[in-house]
């Protein structure tokens, strides 16, 4: 009996801080623990809120039959040795906003976030998700001055989960057999590529017509706006907490999984200090390698157009910051 509680109380289950208990925030910590994919520390800066929002997950535990435990704070402390760090906190899209719109406000909440947060994880991989995504993700790397492996950004994995949606919704097939790529900045300059999206190896430029294809494409550029249009109070929240997970769990259980983030580019794609959505193989070191495509004229000249509309952002950031 000793023995038994010895080794029960021996396991340990990994650790990841979520900063801000928003929308994306909470729903991403109920994915984690309720998949027992980690132990969670939610984190924001509004006395009871992430207290209130982790003693409710937890009063489920038992109905869902999770082992994973969560915990609520105001304080960094708290967050210590955490395995990853994720960051939601920041302003929320409302109607007529662009996700550039919330550049100064947001830089400089992320930038306080992934200082604190490294003073007591120093060791731990970051995942931004804060909008703007590709800049906010590249100002996390430059104030923590990790390796830019250990530093990504969430979009890949929702961009192309509308995609496939979209795709899904209009041949009326099940999205679990339709397979999709999209590259780029995460707004509406990003580059869904058709002739890489296939349902069951069967690409879909054999099975709609271009005129389609390109009104799904659209319809996937404009997916953020268009659920916060009809939201009008905010932006997604399900499929990006959805997303998220996905990624820290191919991180933590060392999945070695080929999925989409932004990731720095040192020459990959012909890009140079940019984070942007590619194909990349996330591990227990964060990303491990990045897959480079074969891409058209055409496709190259538009991933360098929001490759150089990200950069300005960047600069504007950084400017911000003072």
């Amino acid at each position: 009996m000793n023995a038994f509680l010895h080794s029960a109380t021996a396991y340990q289950f990994f650790k990841v801080a979520v900063i801000g208990a928003g929308n994306v925030g909470r729903t991403l910590a109920q994915r984690i623990i309720e998949k027992n994919v980690a132990d969670v520390v939610l984190l924001d800066i509004v006395p009871g809120l992430p207290q209130g929002i982790a003693l409710d997950l937890m009063s489920a535990r038992g109905i869902e039959g999770q082992d994973s435990q969560i915990v609520g704070t105001n304080n960094y402390e708290d967050t210590a040795d955490a395995n990853i760090v994720v960051i939601t906190a920041g302003l929320a899209r409302r109607p007529g906003m662009s996700r550039d719109d919330l550049l100064a406000i947001n830089a400089k909440i992320v930038a306080e976030a992934a200082e604190k947060a490294l003073k007591y994880s120093p060791d731990a991989i970051f995942l931004v998700i804060t909008n703007p995504l590709d800049v906010m993700t590249y100002l996390t790397w430059k104030v923590t001055g990790l390796p830019s492996q250990r530093v990504m950004g969430m979009a890949g994995i929702l961009d192309s989960s509308r995609l496939q949606l979209f795709i899904a919704m209009q041949l009326g097939v099940c999205s679990a057999d339709i397979s999709t790529m999209v590259l780029g900045g995460h707004g509406d300059l990003m580059l869904p590529l058709p002739r890489y999206c296939t349902v069951r190896g069967v690409p879909i430029t054999e099975l709609l017509d271009t005129s389609t294809i390109d009104q799904l494409v659209e319809r996937t550029r404009n997916g953020g706006a268009e659920i916060v249009k009809l939201l009008q109070t905010g932006g997604a929240y399900y499929a990006p907490s959805s997303s998220a997970c996905v990624m820290i769990a191919a991180i933590l259980r060392n999945q070695s999984r080929l999925l989409p983030a932004a990731t720095y580019l040192q020459g990959e794609y012909g890009l140079e200090d940019v984070f942007l959505g590619v194909p990349c193989r996330l591990g227990c070191h964060g990303v491990e390698s990045i897959l480079e495509v074969s891409l058209t004229e055409s496709e190259k000249e538009a991933l360098h157009i929001s490759a150089q509309s990200v950069r300005k952002n960047v600069e504007l950031a950084i400017a911000s910051l003072g």
